[in-house]
Order: structure tokens, then sequence, then C-alpha cells
């Protein structure tokens, strides 16, 4: 720390912590005796604060992680801080105590209140995401920012990093249908939609400046991609006209978007730009803010005084104009407002803009006229208000050498501002009035630490100025004494005289008004300026529809195609002529009726508030007739626009698609819009149901039943095999037949609102198979959770034991458990591989397979142990095995019907009997499957991609704890499964 100036520094490292890293330094922009220190959040989180400049410290231990400060601009001790995981934190004590005021915040989208704007001095204007993902734009007080205390200034959702709060203004952007729209809020009206050229088409949108109440913004078109057009807006920054086309525009380091315009500090109205022009850039400069643009004259003689051939407009001058992203050099382009009419920049003589070929030039008039002051990059700063300049050459190799000029340039004395040549990082000038001082830091080489040197030019200045050390000069453009409708006329130091200004100096002399000439007017919107200066309507405006105040029943303003430059201070002369006439607003019907929702979407959850927004390009608002009818059976009416600007809400109880219907209608005509809603409930789960075996070329049923059952409009993906495309239906089930065997994968995807879930299943395909059904002994009950792995688990078992008490080969048996009480399971007995050539003897080998195991089971010889001392035994249950099942012709129609109706009736027997249950519950095995779990266990080398999940592990208010029984359908057979413990499947409903 140094309180010289740089002559002597004090170590403070005992007073921070020996063991304190430091990450970031912030000075109170309102007292500059208040410091703030960050230490590495990387180390630890904390702060150090000061209140004498640094002399002493306070360290204040925080439970988050800052990762940048925003303070007040007037209260020095209001301290908004943003965290690395996306909180905003507020302090009123200087950083001492923090309160989490939101969640979720868009880094570098949160402001303070505008003074003279805002009601309250503690408002915070910031962008945040909500809990549904969508992003909004939300204002509350640092200490009363909870939920009830929010607001939210515009109703609809916006785009990510998109709002800015600027001086009046307030911008935001919503796309919609791939689609950007921009709105603004001027002194913090409402929002209104910004009006660019109808074909303009943004892609992207910057806000270069909202100073003196207008707003200059940069706009890429459709048809851009390293350029943007410059746009100029009215006083409520709403209508915006074309000031420049096709502005180069370049990446910065860290990815953000450059253009090459540049403002000149001292002098209003005056920008400079790059313009891309057949492939070449060339810069162009305006002293009206935009309405007219000229090319740079060039020097008329170089370094040496030899004349410079260069004709406009074949050769002219061209400058880097983009900012240096090192605070610590003066970048390619400089002004101060403490000297005005003095620009220097790096550029070059020729047809176009060079990056290798560059020299340093210098204006001693607002850019009328330029010097080449050096044939290589320098940087160049400004001492004393301009009254001297210091030049030191930007290069990679070490130096020791400064320029000094006292004649803007004209000549220089060279100084050593060190023994030792010095690589040099940058400079600091110090930010006071005069401005005399600089230190200069770097390095001797480059692994040496910091080296700081202090340059004092406080002797270079003998005295103090003095009326005869002045002179006039007199702000023109090529001429013109009139810029932005005033003479100017600014007192400046005389070249050469080396004295130092007073604190009292002041620059302006003269400034008088302008009588209105025709470049004190610009084309107003919807005009076009053509060749001989005349602003004629675009082809696609029609002056009438201009003005918003005919929508409110008002007369309106009719514009004569001009309107006066904003902050143009010119009088009389041909203002009246330009200024727009007051006219009688006519009747009109409704035209160009829209109708959407607030984020653009057409998808809606149910219970959810769905609000729409009514628009219309053409008629009279404030009389005409409005209806609603959101296509649920419930309509409203408004008897004019007045209630529905902020939009209509409305909560759909049921899922579907809704046809939104908008009815305008005056004494002059009407106008419909519709809009179809889908209304959806989100869906949380799908299982596949499919039979575990198949018949090969026989079609087989598979089904998507998707939890909770009534969640509106739904498409399904269906893959099978190694099928690149799938099949797509609106239905939950689909027939399919598979003509290869062996194990087939099936897939399915739902996709409802914003959601996409799957499930995965497999098949063994065989030419036919037969089947049973198990029962265990009571004990395995008791250890039975009902999930869906335990069941996979417990069928790898039983197939191994049957294969362990038989010998038969694994590939022919193949085990799935079914979900519920009691324990039950199916076993499929399935032919050997590559037997199809030789059917019969392998029907008869599979007849021989089916007498062992059943032998083996009757006889009690498959047993498993679960745990010890847990011995369980499989058995067969007693009903009809299911007969051999093959792709030849089918069984007949009646014999099938007896076969289904003596297992159905022996189960319900069987059921009645063990189960004592009522007789009622027998009907529900008939109810729609969608409406129930039907879980179908698959192979033992089922996939373990898809979710496993069951009913059971749902919670729900009203559960049916009842049995179920689950019927399915494989092949051309119906096999039984004992009751299951499930619950019904909740409808998505709104309580």
């Amino acid at each position: 720390r140094s309180t010289d100036y740089g002559t002597t520094y004090e170590k403070l490292n005992d007073k921070v912590g020996l063991k304190t890293v430091l990450s970031y330094l912030y000075v109170s922009p309102t007292n500059k005796r208040k410091i703030m220190l960050l230490s590495d959040p990387e180390v630890e989180s904390s702060i150090l604060i000061s209140s004498d400049e640094g002399a002493t410290y306070q360290k204040y231990r925080l439970n988050f992680y800052i990762q940048s400060l925003l303070f007040h601009p007037r209260q020095e001790e209001w301290i908004l801080a943003y965290s690395l995981d996306q909180k905003l934190y507020s302090s009123m004590d200087f950083g001492r105590k923090w309160q989490l005021m939101h969640e979720r915040v868009t880094p570098n989208r949160f402001y303070w209140s505008v003074t003279g704007l805002d009601k309250e001095p503690d408002l915070v204007h910031m962008e945040a995401r909500a809990a549904d993902g969508h992003t909004h734009y939300l204002t509350c007080r640092i200490q009363e920012c909870s939920e009830t205390k929010r607001s939210g200034p515009f109703s609809r959702s916006i785009d990510v990093s998109s709002l800015v709060v600027q001086d009046e203004y307030i911008f935001i952007q919503v796309t919609t249908g791939g689609r950007a729209t921009y709105y603004v809020s001027y002194r913090r009206e409402p929002f209104a939609q910004i009006k660019l050229p109808k074909y303009s088409l943004p892609k992207d949108m910057h806000i270069i400046s909202t100073d003196e109440n207008q707003v200059f913004a940069a706009v890429q078109e459709w048809n851009q991609n390293d350029t943007y057009n410059l746009y100029i807006s009215d006083t409520r920054g709403v209508y915006f006209t074309l000031a420049l086309e096709n502005v180069k525009s370049s990446r910065g380091l860290e990815g953000n978007i450059v253009i090459d315009l540049y403002e000149v500090a001292g002098i209003k109205g005056i920008f400079l730009a790059n313009r891309k022009i057949d492939d070449q850039i060339k810069t162009f400069i305006t002293y009206n803010k935009g309405r007219d643009w000229r090319l740079l004259q060039a020097p008329d003689t170089d370094l040496r005084g030899d004349p410079v051939l260069c004709q406009l407009p074949f050769c002219s001058l061209h400058l880097r104009l983009q900012l240096s992203e090192n605070p610590y050099t003066s970048g390619s382009i400089s002004s101060k407002e403490t000297a005005p009419g003095l620009l220097v920049a790096t550029g070059n003589i020729g047809s176009e803009l060079s990056y290798t070929d560059a020299g340093v030039f210098i204006s001693s008039d607002g850019g009328n006229s330029w010097r080449q002051i050096f044939e290589e990059e320098y940087n160049v700063w400004f001492l004393d208000w301009g009254g001297a300049l210091v030049a030191m050459k930007h290069t990679s190799v070490p130096i020791r050498h400064m320029w000094m000029s006292f004649d803007e340039g004209r000549s220089w004395s060279k100084y050593s501002f060190t023994s030792t040549p010095l690589f040099v990082d940058g400079s600091l000038v110090d930010p006071g009035i005069e401005t005399q001082i600089m230190t200069v830091f770097g390095h001797f080489s480059l692994r040496s630490e910091w080296q700081l040197v202090k340059v004092d030019y406080k002797s270079i200045f003998s005295r103090r100025c003095n009326k005869d050390d002045y002179q006039t000069w007199h702000l023109h453009n090529q001429g013109e004494p009139c810029v932005m409708g005033e003479r100017k006329i600014y007192k400046k130091r005389k070249p050469g005289a080396q004295c130092s200004l007073s604190q009292d100096y002041s620059q302006t002399v003269v400034s008088e008004p302008c009588v209105c000439g025709q470049g004190d007017f610009e084309c107003d919107y919807g005009y076009e300026r053509h060749s001989n200066n005349q602003c004629i309507p675009a082809f696609w405006f029609s002056p009438s529809s201009l003005s918003k105040d005919c929508s409110i029943g008002q007369n309106y303003w009719n514009s004569t195609g001009y309107r006066r430059i904003v902050s143009n201070n010119c009088t009389d002369g041909l203002r009246e002529k330009y200024m727009a006439k007051m006219e009688k607003c006519p009747g009109k019907a409704p035209r160009g009726l829209h109708i959407l929702t607030t984020d653009g979407k057409l998808v809606m959850e149910q219970g959810h508030n769905a609000t729409f927004i009514i628009l219309m390009e053409e008629g009279d608002l404030q009389r005409t007739n409005i209806q609603l009818d959101f296509g649920d059976g419930i309509a409203v009416s408004y008897a004019n626009f007045s209630p529905v600007e902020d939009g209509i809400r409305h909560v759909y109880k049921n899922a579907g698609i809704f046809q939104v219907t908008a009815y305008a209608e005056n004494s002059l005509g009407s106008d419909t819009a519709v809009l179809f809603l889908h209304v959806v409930c989100p869906v949380e789960h799908v299982h596949l149901s499919v039979p575990f075996v198949a018949i090969r070329n026989k079609d087989v049923n598979i089904t998507a039943v998707v939890w909770p059952s009534q969640a509106g409009t739904l498409t399904y993906f269906w893959w099978f095999g190694n099928s690149t495309k799938p099949l797509i239906t609106l239905e939950s089930s689909i027939s399919y037949m598979f003509t290869v065997e062996g194990t087939n994968t099936v897939t399915v995807q739902v996709a409802g609102g914003n959601t996409l879930i799957q499930d995965t299943k497999e098949i063994a395909v065989h030419e036919y198979f037969q089947s049973q059904l198990l029962s265990f002994s009571p004990n395995l009950d008791y250890h039975n959770p009902d999930i869906p792995e335990w069941r996979q688990d417990i069928g790898k078992v039983i197939k191994r034991a049957l294969v362990q008490v038989t010998g038969i080969p694994d590939e022919q048996i193949l085990v799935a458990v079914f979900p519920g009480l009691p324990t039950s399971a199916e076993l499929f007995i399935l032919p050997h591989k590559n037997t199809t050539e030789r059917r019969k003897s392998s029907e008869g080998d599979l007849e021989q397979v089916v007498e062992i195991l059943f032998n083996a089971l009757n006889q009690n010889l498959v047993q498993f142990e679960l745990k010890p001392g847990v011995e369980v035994v499989v058995y067969v249950t007693q009903l009809t095995l299911a007969p051999l099942v093959d792709s030849s012709s089918g069984h007949s129609s009646s014999a099938m019907l007896m076969l289904l109706s003596v297992v159905f009736v022996g189960l319900a027997v069987f059921l009645i009997y063990k189960f004592k249950r009522k007789i009622p519950w027998i009907n529900i095995y008939a109810q729609v499957q969608h409406d129930k779990e039907q879980e179908m266990i698959g192979s033992v080398s089922q996939s373990e991609n898809a979710p496993k999940i069951t009913l059971s592990e749902f919670t729900d208010p009203e559960e049916l704890m009842d049995k179920e029984l689950d019927t399915r359908m494989m092949g051309s057979i119906s096999t039984i499964a004992n009751s299951e413990s499930t619950k019904e499947i909740p409808n998505c409903t709104s309580v």
C-alpha cells in the first residue's frame, strides 16, 4: 500500500493474514476510503473490509462464495453479491452481514434502482429462473424479497440473459417459434414492443448507448453473420430507424460480441464505425448521431512531410475502433471528456482497414482532419486534461523510453523511465483531476517479480496556466459550424504551453442554438431516405398504423416522414415544416387478430395457469368487444382491450387438446383467431407389457402402460430389434409379428409435453413352446418385497434349481415370477436351438423335457435355499398344463373358448377357496388394461436399461390394497397369473 503515489510502499501481509490468499480488490465508488478484499474461493470464503483506505482490515467469514459484487451508486453501505451457485445476496452494512435475496439468478443480470425512476432506492431488478425452468424479470427490495413481496413487471417469461436496465430504459427479449421479439419500458412505463423495420427479422440485438433519451442499438439481421446494422430510436425507445448498415463485429476474449462502433467522448453526436463494403472494412464518421456518415479524410502529409496521395472515395483513413480488454493500456482509440475534440487512434491509410500495417494518428478538431504521429503501434495516455500526451511503444520486447508531447502530438520529447529495459505490462494513470502521475509496471525478465516505476510529471508543468495560454477552437463538421443544432466554441491550451490547468478550468466558452435545417431531421419509423434526400414510406409501411393513440380512441400525431434528431437543439427554420401534425383517427374494423400464450408454447400442464395474450394489428382497441373461448366450456367477454393487455389467465382441470378461440368485433367488422392448446399431465413412468415368449410369424399384442393414466395426448415411438427408425402411434398398444427366432428387443418411448420416458423389454421368439404355472411353499411370501429386482433374482434361482435337478440345458428353461402375493411364476419350456429342420422329433424331445420337469416337480425335488434356514419348495400349480403352442394351423375357436372357460372357472374356484375373497372382485380383471399395472417380467436376460418400478412405490392417498387378476395373452394361448397386490393408477387431478 502506498500513500504517496508510489514513492514508498508498506507491506500489508500481517494485516490481512499471512496465509490469506486474495482474489480481488474493490473500492467503493461513492467513498474511496472503503475497500473490500475477497479471498480466493478455492482456499476459503471470506472478505476483508477497510474503512481507512486500506490501512487496517477486519475479516468476515461467509457461508457462500462470491463471484462478483455490485455497489449501490449512491448508498456506500449497500452491496449486492452474486455467488458461484447463482444466488443473489444483499448487505446494508458494507458486507458485514448478508441476506439471501433470490436463487437461480442469471449472471450479470441484476441491477440497482435508478434514482428518479424507481420509487425505492433499495429496489433491485433481476433476471431469475423459476422452478419450472422459465426465466422471468423480477423486482424486489433488498430486505423484502420473499415470494409475496416480489413483483413481475413483465407477465411473460423472457429469454435467458436478455434483461438490460440502463438509464431510463429496461429491455427484455422473448423468442417465440424461433423468432425474437424485443420489448422496452421507458421511465418504468408498461412494456411496449420494439418496432424495427418489418423485414429486419433480428437474430441478435445489443444496446450500444442510451444517452440523452435515445437508444443506439446494434441488430444482427437474418442474412448477417459477421456484421450488424445500427439503429437509432425515438425518445421512448420504441420506434427504430436505420442509421448504418453492415457494421463489423467480432468476438472478444471471453466470447462476447464486440461491435466496431466508437462514441467520441466530450462532444455529443460524434460516432466512428467500421463498415463492411464488398468484403472491405472502411471507417466512417457521423456528426449528427447516425443521420449522415462519411469516410475519414486521410492526412495531407506523412511523418516526413511528404504529400500523401490518397483521394476519397478510393483512399481514406481507417481506424481500429475496438477498446482494449486490458484496462492498463490505452487501447487502439481514446478520447476524454476533459479534452473535447482530441482523438488518438491506431490505423492505416488506404482502401481498407489493415491489421498488419498500422500507425498512430491524432485529430485535434473532433475527427475532421488527422495527422500521423507514429509509424508503429503505441499506447498514448492523456495528462492534465489533454494538455500533455505520453506515449509508450506497444511491443513484446523490453523498453526503457517514453515520449511526451505538449503540442497535441506535433513534436515529441524522449525520456528514460528506467535504467534497465522493462517488459511493460501496463500503466496506471492517476484518476485525479490533474492527472500528472503515472505508474508503469512490468518485469525485467519473464521470471522476475513485478517492478513498479513511478513517473511524476509535476516538475515539467512549471506554472499554472493564465489567460494568455489559451486559445479558442470552433467545433465544426467539414466547415459547417452547427453540430447537433448548436454552435459551440471551446477553450483549450495553446500548443507548446507547459502550464498546468487549474481546478476551475472550463472547456466550453460559447454554446448557442442554430436555425433548424434538413440535416437536423432524420427519417421517421417506416420511412426510408432516398437519393434525393427525401423520406419515402417503405413498401411494407402504412403511415396511419404508426400511432398507438388511434388504438385507444384518441387523435394522433401524423408524421411528415421526418423527426428531429433526439438531443438536437436547433430552433425555428424547418422545424415547423417537419413537425408532425395532429390528425383525426379513422375508424377501423378489427384486423390481424392473434392469440398466443405468454411463453409462446402450445403445451400447458394441467392445473397450472395458462395465460393468453390477444394482439390486434389494426382496430379501435377502446371500442372493440373481445371474447375468448377456452375450449373447455368456459368463455369470457370484455367490452374493450384494456383488461386483456396483461393477459387472460385460465386453469384447465382436464388434460386434452383444446381449441381456444378469440373473437373481436366492433361496428365496422370482426376478426377471429384460433389456437390449439395441448393440456397434459406430465408422464412419470411407463411400463412395457409384453409376453415372455412369442411364436414366430404370429402377431403379438404389446402395450405401454403409462402412469398417470390420464396424461392427455401422448405419442408412442416403438423400436423392434435393430431397427433404426421407429413406428410412431398415438395409441398405447401395437401389434407386431416377429420373424426371427431368438431374443428380440422391444423399446417404447412415450412423449408427453416436455417429457420423454422409455422402457425396454426382451421377448424370446420360437417356433413352439410349452408353459406351466408354478407355486411355492408359503414361507416364500413372507420374504417377498414385491419389487421387480427381487422377482428377477428369484426367477434365476428357480431356473438354476431346475437345471441342477433335471440336467436340462439352461437355454431350454425360462422362469418368470409374477407380481403380487401369493408368489407364483410361469415356467416356459423352449425347444433346443437349431432344431427347426427336424421339427417332429424336436416336438417329441420337448415332450420328454416336460415329463422330466414334471416328475421332478411332483416329487418335490426342486428346492432352493432363500437364506440360511429358509428352504423353499417349488410345486406345479394343479391346473391344466398349457398345450404345445406353435405356428401351425390354429385351434378351433370353440375348443379355445372351452379351454379359456375351464381355466377361468378353475382359477376362480381356487381363489375363492384359498383367499375367501368377495365375488365382485373377479370382474375387475376385465377392465381396460391401461387403467391398471400390467407388469410382465421378461426373460432372465431382460435389459437393465429401463427403470424398474412398481405402482406400490408411488404414494397415493386412496390406496387400493385388494388383489387383482392379471390376464395376459401370449401368442394364441391364455395363461393365468395369480392375484397381485397393486394400486389403482391415479388420474392427474388438480386439488
